[in-house]
């Protein structure tokens, strides 16, 4: 008995060591070199850029007050269609002490001086009806007292603008009420009842009431890289592509402006671009402020012969390919035309019925 499990244990052994032996003769033969294969394709071309943006108003302007004073109504709210002259909102003056006590000071001087013409034109009247005076003297003091009353007028007007803000012989245009200077919408209306605002003045830009803007004429602003600017013309038309909206088409847009000076930005020269939206394009309504990308074409070619770039060899200012022939591949040399990257155009040294070598194709072995 022990003597065929002896054998039975030897010829176990055998077989482990035969088995590592083939394993290994195997793994030491050399694997036939793969190479991927392509066919050249007739395709268009473009090489692309995408240049990331956001969606602005071409004309948005800051109502501002004329008057300093305190907020007493708000009648328009944010997302409301205005009209230029619209009232937004109302102001309650809060006269300057030195400025009223001026202004009022004027019309008592005003009220005393034309007191004084009442008396002398009375006096110089009663003397011509008599024909005592001239003519000329008569009109003299009458155009004295003339002058007298619209004094009186201009300083009750200038006290009433001091003190309340309105005049009273121009009270429809009166600069307690905040009108839109645009016909457009209201994008914001930062300020609330009883807030104090300040009109704009040499040392202060003033207070907000509203922020009005013509939705319907938009442009995409964005920055584009310096080695792809000089590939830009004014009127190009771009794709714009907002994510928000989740739109299935995208918007067109026509480049407008491309800046002269360029910006830094993270240790890259940057260009300001604009281009000027296809509102009607717009599936459903645009916001001011969307983030957005443009995506513009820097060269073109249509009907190209193309093979994948990876099938072409670069040796110094010349390419080659390697062409399958019945002997196997045969290394051509070529023309190359424009690259998108991904595929390149072939101009010469190549027909379209032909097989090229690509890379070598990686076996995962099992």
């Amino acid at each position: 008995m022990k003597k065929y499990i002896k054998i039975f244990v030897l010829a176990l052994v055998a077989m482990v060591f035969v088995g590592m032996f083939v394993f290994l003769w195997q793994k030491s033969r050399p694997q036939p070199v793969v190479f991927e294969e392509f066919k050249p394709m007739v395709m268009d071309l473009r090489r692309t850029t995408v240049v990331t943006g956001k969606i602005e108003p071409r004309n948005e302007v800051n109502v501002k007050p004329q008057i300093s004073g305190i907020i007493t109504d708000i009648l328009k709210e944010a997302g409301q269609t205005v009209s230029e002259g619209d009232i937004i909102a109302k102001v309650k003056v809060v006269p300057d002490m030195a400025q009223l006590s001026n202004a009022e000071a004027r019309v008592r001087l005003s009220e005393i001086n034309v007191a004084q013409a009442k008396t002398d034109y009375e006096r110089e009247k009663v003397l011509y009806d008599k024909g005592l005076v001239s003519a000329e003297e008569y009109e003299k003091v009458k155009q004295a007292y003339d002058q007298s009353r619209e004094e009186v007028a201009a300083a009750r007007d200038n006290l009433g603008v001091v003190r309340d803000g309105v005049s009273q012989s121009n009270a429809s245009a009166s600069s307690t009420l905040i009108r839109s200077t645009i016909t457009g919408l209201i994008l914001d209306i930062p300020v609330k009842v009883g807030n104090s605002v300040i009109n704009s003045n040499t040392f202060n830009d003033g207070t907000t009431i509203a922020t009005v803007a013509n939705m319907s004429d938009l442009i995409f602003r964005g920055n584009i890289d310096e080695t792809e600017v000089g590939r830009l013309t004014p009127g190009q038309t771009m794709r714009i592509t907002i994510g928000a909206l989740q739109q299935a088409d995208s918007l067109t847009a026509r480049l407008e402006y491309i800046s002269p000076k360029a910006t830094e930005s993270n240790g890259a020269n940057q260009f300001e671009i604009k281009a000027a939206v296809n509102v009607q394009d717009a599936g459903q309504q645009l916001r001011a402020g969307y983030s957005a990308n443009a995506e513009i074409v820097l060269a073109e070619t249509k009907g190209a012969l193309t093979i994948p770039e990876s099938a072409i060899e670069f040796r110094g200012d010349s390419t080659f390919v390697y062409v399958k022939t019945a002997a196997g591949y045969e290394q051509r040399a070529v023309t190359t035309g424009m690259s998108d990257g991904i595929n390149i155009a072939i101009t010469s040294g190549l027909r379209n019925d032909e097989t090229v070598r690509g890379p070598q194709k990686i076996t995962t072995e099992q």
